[in-house]
């Protein structure tokens, strides 16, 4: 596993992100022409208007900072280390919200509007998710 690629492990969930040709990684969403939005995770269905002419699209890694707060107690079936990152970015290109980890667990080293860039980030046991640093 590196910090942009998903050499190792297995994807929390198929589906919602995919290796790049570069090592990084880019979440998939959905592109609906009839409503003019971006969507995440992708739907069969346009969540903005019930089109059905939904496209598949790599989103952008590039975001903002939108909201963040430190999770310091581990939910439910979690076993790895806490307090950890957790927010809402802003894809830059789709303008699109997407609730997401963060790599920094410390608020106080975020402001709003940030810059931050989609990375892969393995859990305990080998689990591939996404994260935003």
């Amino acid at each position: 596993m590196t910090s942009h690629g998903v050499d190792a492990g297995r994807p929390i969930h198929e589906g919602l992100f995919e290796s790049t040709a570069d090592g990084s990684i880019a979440l998939i969403g959905g592109y609906s022409p009839t409503s003019g939005k971006y969507h995440f995770p992708l739907l069969d269905t346009c969540p903005y208007s019930g089109a059905t002419d939904v496209q598949r699209v790599a989103l952008s890694r590039d975001a903002t900072l939108w909201a963040w707060t430190a999770v310091t107690a581990a939910p439910p079936g979690y076993t790895g280390p806490v307090p950890f990152g957790f927010g809402v970015v802003e894809l830059v290109r789709e303008q699109l919200r997407v609730i997401t980890r963060l790599r920094e667990s410390d608020p106080a080293r975020l402001e709003f509007g940030q810059p931050v860039t989609l990375v892969a980030d393995e859990l305990p046991d080998g689990v591939v998710t996404w994260a935003f640093a």
